[in-house]
């Protein structure tokens, strides 16, 4: 799937992965392949991104938005 980070200065991270780890307001949850359509608000903590050379990349969050879209896309739009 393809995962966008966007924060207030421009794109943090884009590319291909495999899993998103993040907190949201409902509890910490993972992000897989073919998810189904969503939209939750982000809280503070640690995103962990798996690409599919399973290298992982932490994001801190201080507080925002992610959208899994139905074409598998993931959104995340951050402070």
């Amino acid at each position: 799937m393809l995962v966008k980070v966007i924060s207030l200065k421009g794109i943090n991270y884009e590319g291909e992965v495999d899993s998103v780890n993040i907190n949201t307001e409902s509890g910490e949850i993972t992000i897989l392949d073919n998810h189904r359509p969503l939209i939750t608000v982000l809280k503070k903590g640690t995103a962990k991104i798996i690409d599919t050379k399973n290298q992982t990349r932490e994001i801190e969050i201080k507080s925002g938005f992610l959208e899994v879209h139905p074409s598998n896309k993931v959104s995340i739009l951050i402070d």
